[in-house]
């Protein structure tokens, strides 16, 4: 069972340079679409970033502490 070669053909996709709006939806009420996300998540977000935030701010101060407290 020998293999046989298959022609293929070449299919080339290409923007006219008349026709630019590839994505015009994207762009329309851009605020409006990050208001919305903002006021819809807003709860999971803070409940995200909290923790964090405080643990980064909580270790901050321990190595200023330490760094202090080995001073003399």
């Amino acid at each position: 069972m020998g293999k046989t070669p298959v022609r293929m053909k070449a299919v080339v996709y290409a923007l006219s340079p008349f026709q630019q709006k590839v994505m015009p939806g994207l762009w329309k009420d851009l605020p409006g679409k990050i208001h919305h996300k903002v006021s819809e998540n807003w709860l999971s977000a803070t409940l995200l970033l909290t923790p964090v935030i405080g643990t980064y701010s909580y270790a901050q101060y321990y190595k200023e502490k330490e760094k202090l407290e080995h001073r003399y």
